[in-house]
């Protein structure tokens, strides 16, 4: 459905150290590196790109925004959550069923360090 989703950072490497801790425990990996860029995802499919805007100017969060990760268990969305708020980011809704969405919605809400808004989700009702 989309190809990538870009979020901006005024500061690559605390992101970095962020999204690494937080997207391991999702199994996903920087697929290549790019100079003044953190990606994550897959080579030939949909992407996560942070980046220092484009125009200068600081980034900022929208309000409203966020990007859902898909998480192959409930287990991910607690480590996601967790290691999220070990490694600078705020919570935003801790792990839990949101049977509002579904019977079997497993998520977690967290901000990362530049007050972009991350979930995790498992639309499985295995653990």
């Amino acid at each position: 459905m989309f190809s990538h989703v870009t979020l901006g950072s005024n500061d690559l490497e605390r992101a970095r150290r962020f999204y690494s801790a937080v997207m391991a425990t999702l199994g996903l990996t920087e697929p290549f590196e790019m100079k003044d860029a953190i990606v994550y995802g897959d080579l030939t499919g949909a992407k996560l790109f942070i980046v220092p805007p484009f125009d200068g100017q600081a980034a900022t969060n929208g309000n409203g925004t966020h990007v859902a990760l898909l998480a192959a268990s409930r287990a991910m969305v607690d480590a996601f959550h967790a290691a999220a708020l070990a490694n600078g980011g705020s919570d935003e809704g801790a792990p839990g069923l949101r049977p509002h969405y579904h019977a079997n919605y497993y998520g977690a809400y967290v901000r990362d360090p530049d007050g972009n808004k991350l979930q995790a989700v498992c639309h499985s009702r295995r653990g």
